[in-house]
């Protein structure tokens, strides 16, 4: 339930800068200082939907640290591992804390699972036609979502920052209350508020953070995600002309069914590298396969 819900709540902040509403308040404020300002968010979104387009390109290096609460039970769990796309898909490669292959036999299985997969996801036959419709199914869905979003939110800059010699406009998003939700996801708009930064010379989304205002049902009002949860990810021109997730962070409380639940994941990414299309990466992953020995250790 969880990994819904955060998917829908990081499609309502991702997709903010759709939008081409402002408060009265920043329009009189701030019309001679920025009068570009819609031309500014429509970079932003043909921004964003290159930067999410190269995700299915380039692997990374992830390490993602959850902390769970379901009543009485607590969990905490640390994953690190290197996600490579495989078409329709990704595949987490397990390797250890800094980023090398810690167990050798386990390393390999999972690079030869991802070798077939690729195979599979470079083949043109139908059942690969009925994936990637599926695939294309849910980019359509989600630019739904962005149109959706130049109606719910309403944008006031409020000032400007400093981060690693960008200046970064800083804008706050809130709900805009003449917004009608069209849909399960867009339902969401209204229940939350949040901050925005972006690169005002790149036109990139550099940072966003969410919060919930008012709680959110999910699953025929089986489940609830409380007022007060967050989501924040920061973001970095990770390669040349591409900026890309550095961070994320979930805080989530609520309940399921009669059993309250707290979730906190973070995620950090790094070690991103074009891995190509999956004809593409098939030679990569079969070249490291080659080079791996028995005994030995991975080429990375």
């Amino acid at each position: 339930m969880h990994i819904a819900t955060a998917f829908l709540l990081a499609s309502v902040f991702f997709v903010f800068a759709g939008s081409s509403e402002y408060t009265q308040e920043a329009v009189a404020v701030h019309a001679m200082d920025k009068p570009n300002d819609h031309a500014l968010f429509d970079r932003v979104v043909e921004n964003q939907k290159k930067n999410d387009a190269a995700m299915d390109l380039y692997e990374r290096l992830e390490r993602v640290e959850i902390h769970k609460v379901n009543g009485e039970n607590q969990s905490t769990e640390v994953k690190v591992s290197r996600v490579v796309p495989a078409g329709t898909g990704a595949a987490h490669l397990p390797v250890g804390p800094d980023g090398k292959v810690a167990d050798q036999n386990a390393y390999r299985a999972e690079l030869e699972k991802l070798e077939k997969a690729l195979v599979w996801a470079a083949e043109t036959g139908r059942t690969q036609r009925d994936a990637y419709e599926k695939i294309a199914k849910k980019r359509r869905e989600r630019d739904d979502l962005i149109g959706a979003a130049r109606t719910a939110f309403l944008f006031t800059l409020i000032g400007t920052e400093q981060r690693d010699g960008h200046v970064l406009l800083k804008y706050r998003m809130d709900p805009n209350p003449a917004f009608r939700p069209t849909s399960r996801a867009t339902a969401i708009y209204p229940r939350v508020r949040g901050t925005v930064w972006i690169d005002e010379v790149s036109g990139e989304l550099a940072r966003i953070e969410g919060e919930v205002i008012e709680d959110i049902s999910l699953g025929l009002f089986l489940a609830r995600v409380y007022r007060g949860s967050r989501f924040m990810q920061e973001r970095y021109e990770m390669v040349p002309g591409l900026w890309l997730p550095s961070f994320s962070q979930y805080d989530f409380d609520g309940r399921k069914f009669l059993s309250s639940f707290s979730l906190h994941e973070r995620t950090f990414y790094s070690n991103y590298r074009r891995v190509g299309t999956p004809k593409e990466a098939l030679e990569l992953v079969r070249a490291e396969l080659k080079e791996m020995r028995p005994g030995g250790v991975a080429s990375r």
